[in-house]
């Protein structure tokens, strides 16, 4: 049979067509679909973790209870899940497992812009680089035969264009799924360092065997035409190279650690030029000149930033661009990505705008809560940051004698994936900030997937809700206090009371995501009579409202179809200009 399906969703069929038994995971954009995937077929058991170092050990006792595991994650959630990942590679595995890490080059929606495979290259272990939907499903099969053949977890890496592109799929039937025994063997699954020692000795030898499998596997394979130009690469980055040049030599890498020095060797003693195209970092560029072999063309030429493209292949080896190149048309308005209409960061913000604090901000939608006009954030590093920075800020700010009381904001889904430790790190330590928790009972920058203070686990059903305030008291905060940020005079009293309050204190705005429980409320209308033009509803920063009319200062108007009728603009008018009928509702999609 075969479909038309993106790498995820192929990932997600083969994990079932494989005899999977197991998937957990972090929402993560590119890697998201996988693991709903799995969920909307509905044969194999899945689960959103509440972050990727849980979701991978979770994934770790499946694969040690005798059933093949799959963990999914974007490239930075590999880094939360490293620290199982190190020990792992040690223990190795009792059935099949694979860690799907999901690169972003080009941070279409990311914070920095990591290479994968400097994980598999760190933890010794191998790593698969599918260039289409197809190869993404055969090697989820493949990872799992390596991973059992050779006692060890495999990385499957793919890319945005990889994740999201859809390509034809045929499948190759089913593995039946079946669950061996409970692995029980001290030496090998436990690390003390005895065992330890040993097993990092299993562990180089292993790598030797995995090198000489990479010389024999079909994983990687030759595309001998033209010997002029010779190209290695791998995944997405191969696509591109054939599309530039077609009629080239390749050296087409999908297992790409450890790599085929022999393979390579001899490629590259039968090519003219030898050119090396890989979207980051110079992994396979710095490996192949330590081998002494000479490469003609690699990041001399190709950015170490940003994706690559057709274009950019031609170009580095000397050949004209052939893509039509288009220039946009001048004096566009710029259209920055701001917060959904309705939604109830956008009133929170204006009071942080208003006034003037320091704002420790973390990942997630209210992430753009940093942008002009409301500019009300100031640092932004990783998932559950914010708290554990906003403590160090106050905590230097006291040795300093500075007065200022730094507010930390952090989404429901953050906290629960990495804040709480930040929270009682502060508690325990007689902190000093204001903790907005901006909970819309959803993870939304995502897509609106479920977390466990959504009351519902990823197939839909029923799940127990994490009361905020009661985790937060738990924790030794005693100032909780619950706030609608969509009343702006209850919301900036609210964050006064914190900034004035010694000690730490919690705030909890517990508003639905408007996208994801389709929040319905009356329009917003403008008078034009009432109407001055002094634009201070405009400080809302929603694309909702627009101005009309000549002179200097033509009236708001307010988009109908865009409107969602939160009132937070209305708040801004001094002139009662603005009126929103009361009522509303919301649903859960």
């Amino acid at each position: 049979m075969k479909k038309i399906i993106s790498g995820n969703e192929a990932i997600a069929l083969s994990f079932e067509d494989s005899g999977g038994v197991f998937a957990s995971g972090y929402p993560g954009t590119p890697s998201t679909e996988t693991l709903e995937e799995v969920a909307r077929l509905g044969n194999v058991y899945c689960e959103w973790a509440p972050n990727e170092k849980v979701g991978l050990e979770s994934a770790i006792g499946a694969s040690l209870a005798g059933g093949r595991a799959l963990a999914t994650m974007k490239h930075v959630g590999v880094n939360v899940a490293a620290d199982a990942l190190m020990t792992l590679t040690y223990t190795g595995v009792n059935a099949g497992l694979i860690l799907m890490a999901a690169d972003d080059p080009g941070m279409h929606s990311s914070q920095n812009e990591q290479d994968s495979r400097n994980y598999a290259k760190f933890a010794k272990i191998p790593m698969l680089d599918p260039a289409d939907s197809q190869e993404a499903y055969d090697y989820v099969r493949a990872g799992f035969e390596i991973s059992e053949r050779f006692d060890t977890p495999v990385m499957l890496r793919t890319t945005t264009r990889i994740s999201h592109a859809k390509g034809v799929v045929e499948q190759k039937g089913k593995v039946a799924a079946k669950v061996g025994e409970l692995a029980k063997d001290v030496p090998k699954y436990v690390m003390l360092p005895n065992f330890g020692k040993i097993k990092h000795v299993a562990v180089e030898e292993r790598l030797l065997k995995l090198q000489a499998f990479a010389e024999e596997s079909p994983l990687n394979r030759v595309e001998m035409n033209d010997p002029e130009l010779g190209i290695i690469t791998s995944g997405i980055s191969y696509q591109h190279a054939k599309e530039a040049f077609p009629q080239a030599s390749f050296l087409k890498l999908g297992l790409v650690h450890p790599l085929p020095e022999q393979k390579i060797r001899d490629f590259a003693s039968k090519v003219g030029r030898l050119m090396v195209v890989e979207e980051m970092d110079a992994i396979f560029e710095e490996q192949i000149r330590a081998m002494g072999i000479r490469v003609d063309i690699g990041k001399d030429r190709i950015s170490l930033c940003g994706e690559v493209c057709a274009d950019i292949v031609r170009e580095a080896a000397g050949a004209p661009a052939t893509s039509a190149k288009t220039t946009p048309a001048g004096d566009l308005p710029l259209r920055p990505p701001t917060f959904c209409p309705g939604c109830a960061h956008r009133g929170l913000y204006s009071i942080l705008s208003k006034l003037k604090v320091f704002v420790s901000g973390d990942i997630g939608c209210y992430t753009l809560g940093a942008l002009p006009p409301l500019s009300a954030m100031h640092t932004c590093i990783c998932m559950g940051a914010s708290i554990s920075a906003a403590h160090g800020i106050a905590k230097v700010n006291e040795i300093a004698g500075r007065t200022e009381k730094p507010v930390a904001v952090i989404g429901d889904s953050t906290f629960f994936h990495s804040g709480i430790t930040g929270l009682l790190s502060m508690s325990y330590n007689a902190g000093n900030a204001l903790v907005i928790i901006m909970d819309n009972r959803t993870t939304g920058m995502t897509g609106g997937q479920e977390n466990p203070g959504s009351g519902r686990h990823i197939q839909g059903n029923p799940a127990k809700e994490v009361d905020m305030v009661s985790l937060v008291k738990v924790l030794g905060i005693e100032n909780v206090f619950e706030i609608n940020s969509y009343d702006l005079k209850e919301t900036e009293a609210a964050i006064r009371r914190g900034l004035e309050t010694p000690g730490p204190y919690v705030l909890v705005d517990k508003n639905p995501c408007v996208l994801r429980y389709r929040v319905k409320k009356p329009l917003v209308q403008v008078s034009a009579e009432k109407c001055t033009g002094c634009r201070a509803c405009l400080k809302a920063s929603c694309v909702a409202l627009g101005l009309k009319g000549s002179g200097e200062k033509p009236k708001v108007s307010i988009d109908p179809n865009i409107c969602n009728g939160c009132g937070v603009c209305s708040q801004h008018c001094k002139f009662d200009a603005m009126t929103v009928a009361s009522g509303g509702s919301h649903e859960s999609i």
